[in-house]
């Protein structure tokens, strides 16, 4: 329902149960908003305290800003020490050791296991007694390149026990995407599995990870899970089996302290440089964070079912399938399958099968759900349904409306929730149990987070309007720097707009402080909730032999949201072929993953430059956008006439 005139959402009326959400009201949002902004100190050092489990108490809040950032990174509870892992497990061995904490949903309809928190524990222990065995030790790096099985977590959790930091790389990526971020992090030791599944398919992770180790001569040992059973390369003397290292560990391992600021983990995102960036995430801030927003955002209770069905290769995986639902004594469901396996009923089907309460999802999934029908989801019981999530990139008010009506049947609450890698979890959302939400609005920023809109001029917009998104105060959350580069991580977040962090989106805000993210505004695509750098494309396609030049961007795509478009120059005297474009996308399947595909190619005589020879991606952008009136000024290029032709073939596509 809607309230007259403002396009509002009304909250359901609910019975609450469980542990209290600190945040029940607009009322209440506005004074904790207030505290956080005026006195980041000692609102987030509360909540540090009463959330994690702390070997050293911190007796300080939020050390340093962002005027001082080129100085080095700013840091949360730097005088406390604690150890992750405990905070995930050990708090919860007394109080709900018998509580499912991870519920495994396999790629086949009602295959998978639980573990309770006991049995995890009992697990991570001996994974951290495996690693050690192994040489790992505190400060270290692990790369973990594996499906969506539990033991991607207990991997994780094993590494913050021994106080290792684990770099998670998307089982997706291709073997010179892995190569690349063992060499970037130096990672000693690599943890995979012979096989994943997905959607009935089988993917070789082990056979991509020994090409990505092919010479590589820093990488001790190669830890292998066993999922399908698979024959399966061997190195002898460096790779180990999972189950044999975890027969004969035990399930006790003592937890390394660690101090607040260490590195928990490094995960890469793509950069408009096309060079991978390595961010560092830390111990306390990030787990404070994530607590924190899993609990307030999704109105967590004591006997919720819990179901981010992301994968633990991007930094959702990490924040809320992993850390901040176990930080809170959650039931969280991991998933290995699709959602069209084996039809387009797979989501509902197991939130009838779990009983599933909240669940979280991307854009992506859910429009093209929607494009199969109402049937596919009306065929299972979603009453248990509480609160619908999504993630990854902007929703349009179409998929936003057909998820409340259709999925949540008009009476859940959908959290559009807007946030990044960088930002460690989410930032613009609205509070299941508080906020009025709009169609396609993030709505109002959590607590902590201090928005501020700029306009080209790099000057702030005061009151409605539309700019480049900042956020002007530090947050808990917030990853430190980038992994050797503390540099690259100031010039590319510090540098826009001196003063704040520059997020790299657009942003709408109203009247009302109601925020709509607009998408990327830098060079870097967002499609279907992976973000892929212009230059990473580029880069590769002019690898292939018959391409002498290349420009990408970016197009409206009714599934994807955002489609590649590549514009592309042959060499003097090469025939395109008809299969040009299928080669274009096996070299960037190859090169950065599966998830890289050219969705339209054209080839064209030139690229829009000026006279100094930068591309004019805003041409580019326009034509693919269909709108060749809106090109405006093209008299400053070194050829105008390039122009004229890139519209007149972009017609014939």
């Amino acid at each position: 329902m809607t309230e007259a005139g403002n396009d509002l959402v009304a909250v359901p009326e609910r019975v609450r149960t469980g542990s209290p959400n600190p945040i029940t009201s607009l009322d209440a949002w506005r004074e904790a908003w207030i505290a956080a902004k005026d006195d980041p100190d000692a609102f987030w050092l509360r909540e540090a305290k009463a959330r994690l489990h702390w070997r050293r108490e911190p007796s300080e809040g939020l050390r340093g800003g962002f005027h001082e950032i080129a100085d080095g990174p700013i840091a949360f509870f730097a005088d406390g020490e604690l150890n992750v892992s405990e905070s995930c497990l050990d708090q919860h061995l007394a109080p709900r050791g018998d509580k499912v904490a991870i519920l495994w949903e396999a790629d086949e309809p009602g295959e998978g296991r639980s573990l309770t928190y006991r049995a995890l524990h009992q697990e991570v222990c001996r994974a951290a007694g495996a690693l050690r065995s192994l040489g790992v030790q505190k400060g270290e790096r692990v790369i973990i390149y594996m499906g969506m099985v539990p033991e991607a977590a207990i991997a994780m959790l094993a590494c913050a026990r021994l106080g290792a930091v684990h770099s998670v790389v998307f089982g997706g990526f291709s073997a010179e995407a892995l190569r690349d971020r063992v060499r970037d992090c130096g990672a000693e030791v690599v943890i995979t599995q012979d096989e994943g599944l997905r959607g009935g398919r089988t993917i070789p992770l082990k056979a991509t990870c020994d090409e990505a180790l092919l010479g590589e001569q820093g990488v001790r040992h190669v830890l292998c899970f066993q999922r399908t059973g698979a024959h399966v390369g061997w190195t002898a003397g460096r790779d180990v089996w999972w189950h044999e290292a975890m027969s004969e560990a035990t399930p006790v391992e003592d937890a390394v302290v660690c101090a607040a600021e260490d590195p928990l983990f490094i995960l890469y995102t793509s950069g408009s440089t096309g060079r991978p960036k390595g961010l560092c995430h830390t111990q306390a801030g990030y787990l404070t964070w994530t607590s924190w927003t899993h609990q307030t955002v999704f109105d967590l209770r004591e006997d919720d079912v819990y179901a981010c069905v992301a994968d633990v290769g991007w930094i959702t995986g990490h924040s809320y399938i992993v850390y901040g639902p176990l930080c809170n004594g959650a039931t969280t469901l991991m998933f290995e399958s699709t959602p069209s396996y084996p039809d387009a009923g797979r989501y509902w089907e197991l939130c009838a099968r779990h009983g599933v309460t909240i669940f979280y999802t991307a854009p992506t999934a859910i429009r093209a759900l929607a494009a199969q029908g109402d049937a596919f989801v009306q065929a299972h019981d979603r009453s248990r349904l509480r609160v619908l999530g999504t993630v990854g990139e902007p929703i349009n008010p179409e998929a936003w409306q057909w998820y409340f009506d259709v999925v949540g049947e008009g009476r859940c609450t959908i959290v559009d929730t807007w946030w990044q890698t960088e930002t460690g979890g989410i930032c613009i959302t609205p509070i299941a149990p508080a906020t009025p939400t709009r169609p396609g609005w993030a709505t109002l920023p959590n607590p902590g987070i201090v928005p501020a809109l700029m306009d080209e001029h790099g000057r702030p917009i005061v009151g409605p309007g539309e700019g480049r998104l900042c956020l002007s105060q530090p947050w808990p959350g917030m990853a430190r720097t980038v992994w050797g580069d503390h540099e690259r991580y100031v010039a590319t977040y510090f540098a826009t707009f001196p003063g704040y962090y520059f997020t790299g989106d657009g942003c709408r805000r109203d009247g009302a402080g109601y925020h709509l993210v607009t998408g990327r505004v830098d060079d870097v695509l967002n499609v279907a909730g992976h973000r892929i750098g212009t230059a990473e494309f580029e880069a590769v396609i002019v690898t292939v032999e018959a391409i002498a030049e290349a420009g990408v961007v970016g197009f409206p795509h009714p599934v994807k949201g955002q489609g590649v478009y590549a514009y592309v120059v042959l060499q003097p005297g090469a025939e395109p072929g008809p299969d040009l474009q299928a080669l274009v996308n096996n070299v960037c399947r190859a090169q950065i993953g599966a998830h890289a595909k050219v969705d339209l190619l054209q080839i064209v005589p030139g690229l829009p430059k000026t006279r100094s020879g930068k591309v004019m991606r805003r041409i580019l952008r326009k034509v693919a956008e269909g709108q060749p009136e809106a090109l405006g000024d093209v008299s400053t290029l070194a050829d105008p006439s390039v122009v004229e032709a890139i519209v007149a073939g972009a017609k014939s596509l």
